[in-house]
């Protein structure tokens, strides 16, 4: 309380010094609250107190003993946030709810219970014993409620029917037990047991007093602990490459992002948010005090896949959204990392035109591309080709995704003035051979790039551009000149990720042929054409897709193009030399893997432009 109840019983000469450190001493050995302790050492009666916190607060009391409540009233709120709070419903009135509470201070409760039920909360004063012997008669104690329904069957692709409660049944949890679980709306009364200790206070303010020891031991309890591995075990399961953990007003959900798409995976109730989201945020080794401000950290973790252990590195990064902390994980499965650049879906002519560039001792390859489009990985499988005891490699990551077996890698840190061009003068400085800058960002890492490019180095980086053409453009906006862009860089790749069609449930679809050639199909070609699409399957999870290829557009720079450059042409006129010169284009190569029966024409449209 903010005024605490001993000081009110003493200032209004209730109860004496010695009688409420006798009430203390109760406390601390039986437990419970201090209005109890009181009651119990016969210093006071439950009466005296309502009406003293009744007076003193301006708010009415009442007498749950002799009170009948609707039992409609009751559903209002949930039997979870009573005991939580310590409250009851007694009345609704139009838009007003009538809570009795042992605390009217406590504004948190009355915040909470009005934005779960949309009513106004109107308080009420009752005795501490009066309440808990209510909300056991109202709600049942929490051990006397045992499971009592199955978990309800996922409405995603996920699901297959298995009920939850029989996998929580295991005392260890691995892949094989969650093979296949029906994920969807969770009813947490069949994983928690209704354990009395599971109660955790949620903090919904800044202002509010956090009492880290309680919340850190709500995030340890075995149902919390579960379904923050049941979560971590099917994303793994279902091939995801990002879990989202969402908060919302009156939903908390998780998503999956498979082959580039988000797809809902399970609903949890609302009373899981904080020690779930803490749960993460523990394991990330991260504040779980700090709400306010956005964090990344990491988590590793070791899961046994077929009585093999198999290792994941998962990057996290948590956000204040309006309805509490939001979290997303990328999933970073070594056993994913393709390095080998013939398997990433390189068409021959793009592949033969990177190869080259990577080849040469010195300049710039640049990889373009939106966010999730994997210029990772791509870069990643140039260092590997590179990689030789001969020659010293240096790479300047924010964040470092993968460890690789010979390279030296750094990871950025912003906040202590470790930022990409800081670390690339100090590379300059250690002999490298060939340098990784994770982003060009700025004018001053650009410049450094380039000045190292002209030295003698080769130098890998990507950048957030839409094709490569107009990846110059974006380096003259920076403000390097064109000489020096025409003269350092060797080649621009720009890519997308497409998903595939399954190889399981793939055949063949009549195309209106007008379509296909205005997406860019020859004429002459459009009659005789075969386009697929995915039925949908079990081993697709009935989406028609599984896993996704790569499209590349590799711009090399020729003497024609640099010449262009320094004359200051535009990027249509640079794409259309290229493509003169043999460029693939981006929607060509999706073009290319439609003919190939790889891809979707929904999915090359998706990705690419004309």
């Amino acid at each position: 309380m903010a005024v605490k109840l001993g000081d009110l019983l003493l200032k209004a000469k209730l109860i004496s010094a010695e009688q409420l450190d006798a009430a203390l001493k109760s406390q601390r050995e039986e437990g419970g609250k201090l209005g109890e302790a009181l009651v119990r050492v016969g210093a006071v009666t439950e009466t005296q107190i309502t009406e003293t916190l009744s007076q003193q607060f301006g708010v009415p009391s009442i007498d749950l003993a002799s009170f009948e409540i609707d039992a409609n009233v009751i559903k209002v709120v949930p039997a979870e946030v009573a005991r939580k709070y310590g409250v009851l419903p007694v009345n609704k009135t139009g838009a007003t709810l009538t809570i009795a509470m042992g605390d009217p201070t406590n504004v948190f409760a009355m915040d909470d219970i009005k934005f779960m039920t949309g009513y106004n909360v109107e308080p009420v004063v009752a005795s501490e014993v009066a309440l808990r012997k209510a909300i056991e008669k109202h709600y049942g104690t929490p051990r006397s409620v045992v499971l009592k329904e199955k978990a309800k069957p996922s409405s995603s692709a996920f699901a297959s029917g298995q009920n939850l409660d029989d996998v929580m049944q295991t005392s260890a949890l691995t892949a094989d037990d969650m093979a296949g679980v029906g994920l969807g709306e969770i009813n947490m009364d069949e994983i928690t047991g209704l354990d009395e200790g599971a109660d955790v206070d949620v903090v919904k303010d800044e202002g509010q007093e956090i009492d880290l020891g309680d919340l850190a031991k709500s995030t340890e309890s075995a149902p919390i602990i579960k379904v923050s591995n049941l979560i971590l075990i099917e994303a793994l399961k279902a091939g995801a490459s990002d879990i989202h953990v969402e908060p919302y007003e009156k939903e908390f959900r998780v998503r999956f992002r498979v082959d580039g798409v988000l797809h809902n995976i399970m609903a949890l109730p609302m009373r899981t948010r904080d020690p779930l989201i803490s749960r993460l945020k523990i394991m990330a080794k991260l504040d779980i005090s700090e709400k306010r401000l956005p964090q990344d950290g990491r988590i590793k973790i070791r899961l046994r896949v077929e009585e093999r252990s198999r290792d994941l590195d998962l990057r996290v990064s948590t956000v204040p959204a309006q309805f509490g902390e939001k979290v997303v994980m990328r999933l970073l499965d070594k056993t994913k990392l393709q390095l080998d650049m013939t398997m990433l879906g390189f068409d021959p002519e793009p592949l033969r035109r990177f190869k080259d560039a990577i080849d040469r001792p010195y300049g710039i390859v640049l990889v373009t591309g939106p966010t999730g489009s994997g210029k990772t990985n791509t870069l990643y499988s140039a260092i590997a080709a590179l990689n030789d005891p001969t020659v010293n490699i240096m790479t300047a990551e924010d964040p470092i995704e993968f460890n690789l077996a010979g390279i030296n890698q750094v990871q950025m840190k912003e906040q202590i003035g470790l930022t990409f061009a800081s670390a690339l003068r100090s590379f300059l400085r250690q002999d490298p051979d060939i340098i990784l800058v994770g982003e060009i960002r700025d004018f001053e890492t650009a410049e450094i790039a380039v000045k190292a490019a002209l030295t003698g180095h080769l130098v890998l980086s990507t950048l957030h551009t839409n094709d490569a053409p107009s990846t110059i453009n974006r380096l003259m906006n920076m403000g390097i000149e064109p000489f020096l862009v025409a003269t350092s860089i060797n080649a621009i790749c720009a890519q997308r990720l497409v998903r595939r069609i399954c190889g399981n449930c793939a055949e063949e679809v009549e195309t209106p042929p007008q379509m296909l050639i205005q997406v860019g199909f020859a004429p002459d070609e459009v009659k005789s054409l075969k386009i697929k699409r995915g039925r949908g399957c079990e081993r697709c999870n009935n989406g028609g897709y599984k896993g996704r290829s790569g499209l590349y557009e590799v711009l090399s720079f020729t003497d024609e193009i640099r010449d262009m450059i320094l004359s200051g042409a535009s990027s249509i006129e640079l794409k259309r030399k290229a493509i003169e010169e043999g460029m693939v284009s981006l929607r060509m190569a999706g073009l290319q893997k439609i003919r190939d029966g790889m891809t979707t024409l929904e999915e090359v449209l998706r990705e690419t432009v004309l």
